[in-house]
Protein backbone atom coordinates (compact mmCIF):
# COMPACT_ATOMS: atom_id res chain seq x y z
CA UNK A 1 0.00 0.00 0.00
CA UNK A 2 1.33 3.44 -0.89
CA UNK A 3 2.10 5.50 2.20
CA UNK A 4 1.94 9.24 2.69
CA UNK A 5 5.11 9.92 4.64
CA UNK A 6 5.12 13.50 3.41
CA UNK A 7 2.15 15.73 2.80
CA UNK A 8 1.09 15.32 -0.85
CA UNK A 9 0.58 18.21 -3.23
CA UNK A 10 -2.97 17.91 -4.64
CA UNK A 11 -2.15 20.09 -7.66
CA UNK A 12 0.78 17.86 -8.62
CA UNK A 13 -1.29 14.76 -7.99
CA UNK A 14 -4.03 16.13 -10.24
CA UNK A 15 -1.48 16.83 -12.98
CA UNK A 16 -0.01 13.33 -12.70
CA UNK A 17 -3.47 11.79 -12.69
CA UNK A 18 -4.36 13.59 -15.89
CA UNK A 19 -1.18 12.15 -17.40
CA UNK A 20 -2.40 8.68 -16.45
CA UNK A 21 0.46 7.89 -14.05
CA UNK A 22 -0.43 4.75 -12.08
CA UNK A 23 1.77 5.63 -9.12
CA UNK A 24 -0.10 8.93 -8.80
CA UNK A 25 -3.43 7.08 -8.87
CA UNK A 26 -2.36 4.75 -6.06
CA UNK A 27 -1.09 7.71 -4.05
CA UNK A 28 -4.27 9.70 -4.66
CA UNK A 29 -6.46 6.81 -3.52
CA UNK A 30 -4.38 6.39 -0.38
CA UNK A 31 -4.92 10.10 0.27
CA UNK A 32 -8.72 9.88 0.02
CA UNK A 33 -8.69 6.80 2.27
CA UNK A 34 -6.69 8.58 4.96
CA UNK A 35 -8.52 9.53 8.15
CA UNK A 36 -6.18 12.41 9.02
CA UNK A 37 -7.94 15.77 9.00
CA UNK A 38 -5.23 17.51 6.92
CA UNK A 39 -5.25 14.66 4.40
CA UNK A 40 -9.04 14.84 4.13
CA UNK A 41 -8.82 18.56 3.28
CA UNK A 42 -6.20 17.84 0.61
CA UNK A 43 -8.30 14.97 -0.71
CA UNK A 44 -11.35 17.20 -1.07
CA UNK A 45 -9.24 19.73 -2.98
CA UNK A 46 -7.91 16.98 -5.25
CA UNK A 47 -11.39 15.65 -6.01
CA UNK A 48 -12.58 19.16 -6.83
CA UNK A 49 -9.57 19.73 -9.12
CA UNK A 50 -10.15 16.57 -11.16
CA UNK A 51 -13.95 16.75 -11.21
CA UNK A 52 -14.12 18.07 -14.82
CA UNK A 53 -12.31 14.88 -15.95
CA UNK A 54 -14.81 12.53 -14.31
CA UNK A 55 -18.14 11.07 -15.33
CA UNK A 56 -17.14 9.56 -18.67
CA UNK A 57 -16.60 5.97 -17.54
CA UNK A 58 -19.18 3.20 -17.59
CA UNK A 59 -19.73 2.10 -13.98
CA UNK A 60 -20.88 -1.49 -13.54
CA UNK A 61 -21.68 -3.13 -10.20
CA UNK A 62 -21.33 -6.91 -9.94
CA UNK A 63 -22.68 -9.09 -7.14
CA UNK A 64 -23.37 -12.73 -6.43
CA UNK A 65 -23.25 -15.27 -3.63
CA UNK A 66 -19.87 -16.73 -2.60
CA UNK A 67 -18.85 -19.44 -5.06
CA UNK A 68 -20.77 -18.00 -7.99
CA UNK A 69 -17.53 -17.15 -9.79
CA UNK A 70 -17.42 -13.34 -9.51
CA UNK A 71 -13.64 -13.08 -9.54
CA UNK A 72 -13.19 -15.45 -12.50
CA UNK A 73 -15.92 -13.66 -14.46
CA UNK A 74 -14.51 -10.21 -13.71
CA UNK A 75 -11.00 -11.39 -14.62
CA UNK A 76 -12.20 -12.77 -17.96
CA UNK A 77 -14.58 -9.91 -18.78
CA UNK A 78 -11.97 -7.32 -17.81
CA UNK A 79 -9.34 -9.03 -19.97
CA UNK A 80 -11.75 -9.05 -22.92
CA UNK A 81 -12.31 -5.33 -22.44
CA UNK A 82 -8.63 -4.41 -22.17
CA UNK A 83 -7.95 -6.48 -25.30
CA UNK A 84 -10.57 -4.32 -27.04
CA UNK A 85 -8.73 -1.16 -25.97
CA UNK A 86 -10.58 -0.25 -22.75
CA UNK A 87 -8.86 0.78 -19.53
CA UNK A 88 -10.51 -1.16 -16.71
CA UNK A 89 -10.49 -0.44 -12.97
CA UNK A 90 -11.78 -3.08 -10.55
CA UNK A 91 -12.87 -1.86 -7.12
CA UNK A 92 -14.17 -3.97 -4.26
CA UNK A 93 -16.76 -3.02 -1.66
CA UNK A 94 -16.24 -5.43 1.23
CA UNK A 95 -17.87 -4.63 4.59
CA UNK A 96 -16.36 -7.83 6.00
CA UNK A 97 -12.88 -6.32 5.53
CA UNK A 98 -13.51 -4.37 8.74
CA UNK A 99 -13.08 -7.72 10.48
CA UNK A 100 -10.67 -9.61 8.22
CA UNK A 101 -8.54 -6.71 7.01
CA UNK A 102 -8.92 -7.10 3.24
CA UNK A 103 -5.74 -7.73 1.29
CA UNK A 104 -4.75 -6.32 -2.07
CA UNK A 105 -2.70 -9.47 -2.57
CA UNK A 106 -5.90 -11.49 -2.19
CA UNK A 107 -7.71 -9.42 -4.81
CA UNK A 108 -4.84 -9.71 -7.27
CA UNK A 109 -4.50 -13.44 -6.70
CA UNK A 110 -8.19 -13.90 -7.53
CA UNK A 111 -7.79 -11.96 -10.80
CA UNK A 112 -4.45 -13.22 -12.08
CA UNK A 113 -4.67 -11.85 -15.64
CA UNK A 114 -5.94 -8.39 -14.77
CA UNK A 115 -3.37 -8.11 -11.98
CA UNK A 116 -0.54 -8.04 -14.56
CA UNK A 117 -2.46 -6.21 -17.29
CA UNK A 118 -1.04 -2.68 -17.86
CA UNK A 119 -4.51 -1.57 -19.00
CA UNK A 120 -6.11 -2.64 -15.71
CA UNK A 121 -6.07 -1.47 -12.10
CA UNK A 122 -7.31 -3.43 -9.07
CA UNK A 123 -8.07 -1.87 -5.70
CA UNK A 124 -9.72 -3.47 -2.65
CA UNK A 125 -11.98 -1.62 -0.25
CA UNK A 126 -10.39 0.15 2.72
CA UNK A 127 -9.58 -2.31 5.48
CA UNK A 128 -11.36 -0.35 8.21
CA UNK A 129 -14.54 1.61 8.72
CA UNK A 130 -18.28 1.16 8.38
CA UNK A 131 -19.92 0.11 5.13
CA UNK A 132 -20.95 3.75 4.66
CA UNK A 133 -17.35 4.83 5.05
CA UNK A 134 -16.10 2.16 2.64
CA UNK A 135 -18.74 3.21 0.10
CA UNK A 136 -17.72 6.87 0.35
CA UNK A 137 -14.09 5.98 -0.33
CA UNK A 138 -15.16 3.79 -3.26
CA UNK A 139 -17.11 6.66 -4.81
CA UNK A 140 -14.09 8.95 -4.53
CA UNK A 141 -11.82 6.21 -5.90
CA UNK A 142 -14.13 5.87 -8.92
CA UNK A 143 -13.70 9.56 -9.67
CA UNK A 144 -9.91 9.32 -9.39
CA UNK A 145 -9.83 6.31 -11.72
CA UNK A 146 -11.93 8.21 -14.24
CA UNK A 147 -9.62 11.21 -14.00
CA UNK A 148 -6.70 8.85 -14.72
CA UNK A 149 -8.34 7.73 -17.94
CA UNK A 150 -10.09 4.50 -16.98
CA UNK A 151 -13.27 4.22 -19.03
CA UNK A 152 -14.76 1.09 -17.43
CA UNK A 153 -15.18 0.78 -13.66
CA UNK A 154 -16.20 -2.64 -12.31
CA UNK A 155 -17.34 -2.48 -8.68
CA UNK A 156 -17.48 -5.89 -7.03
CA UNK A 157 -19.47 -6.55 -3.86
CA UNK A 158 -17.36 -9.00 -1.89
CA UNK A 159 -19.69 -8.97 1.09
CA UNK A 160 -23.38 -9.77 1.03
CA UNK A 161 -26.46 -7.97 2.29
CA UNK A 162 -26.55 -4.19 2.47
CA UNK A 163 -23.44 -3.87 0.27
CA UNK A 164 -25.52 -4.89 -2.76
CA UNK A 165 -27.88 -1.94 -2.44
CA UNK A 166 -24.96 0.35 -1.61
CA UNK A 167 -23.13 -0.60 -4.81
CA UNK A 168 -26.29 -0.40 -6.92
CA UNK A 169 -26.66 3.20 -5.72
CA UNK A 170 -23.25 4.22 -7.06
CA UNK A 171 -23.15 2.55 -10.49
CA UNK A 172 -24.89 2.90 -13.85
CA UNK A 173 -25.62 -0.78 -14.33
CA UNK A 174 -26.04 -3.54 -11.74
CA UNK A 175 -25.29 -7.13 -12.73
CA UNK A 176 -26.31 -10.08 -10.54
CA UNK A 177 -24.49 -13.36 -11.10
CA UNK A 178 -26.43 -16.51 -10.23
CA UNK A 179 -25.60 -20.20 -9.94
CA UNK A 180 -27.07 -22.92 -12.16
CA UNK A 181 -29.71 -25.20 -10.70
CA UNK A 182 -32.08 -22.45 -9.59
CA UNK A 183 -34.43 -24.63 -7.55
CA UNK A 184 -33.28 -24.12 -3.97
CA UNK A 185 -31.28 -20.98 -4.77
CA UNK A 186 -34.35 -19.23 -6.18
CA UNK A 187 -36.12 -19.50 -2.84
CA UNK A 188 -33.12 -17.99 -1.08
CA UNK A 189 -32.87 -14.93 -3.33
CA UNK A 190 -33.96 -11.76 -1.62
CA UNK A 191 -36.64 -9.99 -3.59
CA UNK A 192 -34.71 -6.77 -3.07
CA UNK A 193 -31.73 -8.07 -5.06
CA UNK A 194 -33.94 -8.93 -8.02
CA UNK A 195 -35.55 -5.49 -7.84
CA UNK A 196 -32.22 -3.67 -8.22
CA UNK A 197 -30.80 -5.97 -10.92
CA UNK A 198 -30.39 -4.56 -14.43
CA UNK A 199 -29.38 -8.02 -15.66
CA UNK A 200 -29.11 -11.54 -14.29
CA UNK A 201 -26.37 -13.77 -15.66
CA UNK A 202 -26.39 -17.45 -14.73
CA UNK A 203 -22.71 -18.36 -14.51
CA UNK A 204 -20.89 -21.69 -14.95
CA UNK A 205 -22.89 -22.47 -18.10
CA UNK A 206 -20.27 -24.82 -19.48
CA UNK A 207 -20.02 -28.58 -19.90
CA UNK A 208 -22.52 -30.49 -17.80
CA UNK A 209 -23.63 -27.25 -16.14
CA UNK A 210 -25.04 -25.80 -19.38
CA UNK A 211 -28.40 -27.57 -19.15
CA UNK A 212 -28.84 -26.64 -15.49
CA UNK A 213 -27.86 -23.05 -16.25
CA UNK A 214 -30.49 -22.78 -19.00
CA UNK A 215 -33.12 -24.21 -16.66
CA UNK A 216 -32.11 -21.78 -13.94
CA UNK A 217 -32.29 -18.87 -16.38
CA UNK A 218 -35.86 -19.85 -17.22
CA UNK A 219 -36.79 -19.86 -13.53
CA UNK A 220 -35.20 -16.45 -12.97
CA UNK A 221 -37.07 -15.00 -15.95
CA UNK A 222 -40.31 -16.18 -14.39
CA UNK A 223 -39.32 -14.57 -11.06
CA UNK A 224 -38.49 -11.27 -12.76
CA UNK A 225 -41.73 -11.35 -14.76
CA UNK A 226 -43.83 -10.70 -11.65
CA UNK A 227 -41.77 -7.62 -10.67
CA UNK A 228 -42.45 -4.18 -12.06
CA UNK A 229 -39.39 -3.07 -14.10
CA UNK A 230 -37.40 -0.13 -12.73
CA UNK A 231 -37.27 1.56 -16.11
CA UNK A 232 -39.92 2.07 -18.79
CA UNK A 233 -37.22 1.55 -21.42
CA UNK A 234 -35.48 -1.54 -20.02
CA UNK A 235 -36.57 -5.00 -18.95
CA UNK A 236 -33.71 -6.84 -17.20
CA UNK A 237 -32.59 -9.75 -19.40
CA UNK A 238 -31.56 -13.14 -18.04
CA UNK A 239 -28.63 -14.71 -19.86
CA UNK A 240 -26.23 -17.64 -19.38
CA UNK A 241 -22.47 -17.13 -19.27
CA UNK A 242 -19.27 -18.93 -18.39
CA UNK A 243 -16.56 -16.80 -16.87
CA UNK A 244 -14.25 -19.81 -16.88
CA UNK A 245 -14.75 -20.71 -20.55
CA UNK A 246 -15.25 -17.08 -21.69
CA UNK A 247 -18.66 -17.81 -23.18
CA UNK A 248 -21.52 -15.33 -23.32
CA UNK A 249 -19.47 -12.41 -21.99
CA UNK A 250 -19.43 -10.57 -25.32
CA UNK A 251 -23.23 -10.79 -25.36
CA UNK A 252 -23.31 -9.59 -21.74
CA UNK A 253 -21.26 -6.51 -22.62
CA UNK A 254 -23.40 -5.88 -25.70
CA UNK A 255 -26.51 -5.82 -23.50
CA UNK A 256 -24.90 -3.28 -21.18
CA UNK A 257 -24.20 -1.11 -24.23
CA UNK A 258 -27.83 -1.34 -25.33
CA UNK A 259 -28.93 -0.39 -21.81
CA UNK A 260 -26.72 2.69 -21.95
CA UNK A 261 -28.04 3.76 -25.36
CA UNK A 262 -31.67 3.45 -24.32
CA UNK A 263 -31.37 5.17 -20.95
CA UNK A 264 -29.22 7.98 -22.33
CA UNK A 265 -31.82 8.59 -25.02
CA UNK A 266 -34.64 8.69 -22.44
CA UNK A 267 -32.69 10.93 -20.03
CA UNK A 268 -32.74 8.26 -17.29
CA UNK A 269 -28.97 7.76 -17.38
CA UNK A 270 -28.07 11.32 -16.41
CA UNK A 271 -30.99 11.69 -14.01
CA UNK A 272 -29.86 8.58 -12.14
CA UNK A 273 -26.32 9.93 -11.86
CA UNK A 274 -27.59 13.29 -10.63
CA UNK A 275 -29.74 11.61 -7.98
CA UNK A 276 -26.76 9.50 -6.91
CA UNK A 277 -24.68 12.64 -6.41
CA UNK A 278 -27.32 14.22 -4.18
CA UNK A 279 -27.72 10.97 -2.20
CA UNK A 280 -23.94 10.85 -1.80
CA UNK A 281 -23.98 14.41 -0.43
CA UNK A 282 -26.52 13.42 2.22
CA UNK A 283 -24.59 10.25 3.07
CA UNK A 284 -21.41 12.27 3.58
CA UNK A 285 -23.24 14.86 5.67
CA UNK A 286 -24.67 12.16 7.93
CA UNK A 287 -21.24 10.56 8.25
CA UNK A 288 -19.68 13.93 9.12
CA UNK A 289 -22.32 14.59 11.77
CA UNK A 290 -21.76 11.16 13.31
CA UNK A 291 -17.99 11.73 13.39
CA UNK A 292 -18.55 15.11 15.06
CA UNK A 293 -20.85 13.55 17.62
CA UNK A 294 -18.26 10.91 18.54
CA UNK A 295 -15.19 13.16 18.48
CA UNK A 296 -16.53 16.34 20.11
CA UNK A 297 -15.39 16.36 23.74
CA UNK A 298 -18.67 17.88 24.90
CA UNK A 299 -20.78 15.11 23.38
CA UNK A 300 -18.44 12.10 23.38
CA UNK A 301 -18.45 11.52 27.14
CA UNK A 302 -22.19 12.06 27.44
CA UNK A 303 -22.74 9.76 24.46
CA UNK A 304 -21.05 6.88 26.28
CA UNK A 305 -23.12 7.32 29.44
CA UNK A 306 -26.37 7.69 27.51
CA UNK A 307 -25.53 4.65 25.44
CA UNK A 308 -25.06 2.64 28.63
CA UNK A 309 -28.28 3.87 30.21
CA UNK A 310 -30.24 3.10 27.02
CA UNK A 311 -28.64 -0.35 27.01
CA UNK A 312 -29.62 -0.87 30.65
CA UNK A 313 -33.18 0.32 30.00
CA UNK A 314 -33.01 3.28 32.38
CA UNK A 315 -33.26 5.98 29.69
CA UNK A 316 -35.69 6.16 26.79
CA UNK A 317 -34.14 6.28 23.33
CA UNK A 318 -36.07 9.43 22.39
CA UNK A 319 -34.86 11.18 25.55
CA UNK A 320 -31.23 10.27 24.81
CA UNK A 321 -31.50 11.50 21.22
CA UNK A 322 -33.08 14.80 22.34
CA UNK A 323 -30.27 15.41 24.84
CA UNK A 324 -27.51 14.64 22.33
CA UNK A 325 -29.17 16.80 19.68
CA UNK A 326 -29.38 19.67 22.16
CA UNK A 327 -25.67 19.28 22.99
CA UNK A 328 -24.90 19.57 19.26
CA UNK A 329 -27.11 22.64 18.91
CA UNK A 330 -29.71 20.83 16.80
CA UNK A 331 -33.39 21.58 17.13
CA UNK A 332 -36.36 19.30 16.48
Amino acid sequence: MTNLARSPDPEQLATDLKAGKRAALARAITLVESKKADHRRLAHQLIQDVLPLTGNALRVGITGVPGVGKSTTIDTLGSNLTAAGHKVAVLAVDPSSTRTGGSILGDKTRMARLAVDPMAFIRPSPSAGTLGGVAAKTRETMLLCEAAGFDVILVETVGIGQSETTVADMVDFFLVLMLPGAGDELQGIKKGVLEIADMIAVNKAEGEGLTRAKSAASDYRAALHILAPKSPTWTPPVITVSGLANEGLDHLWEQIGIFRERTEASGEWQEKRSQQQVAWMWDMLQQRMMNTLKSNRKTADRLKSLEKSVHDGTTAVSFAVDELAALMGLGE
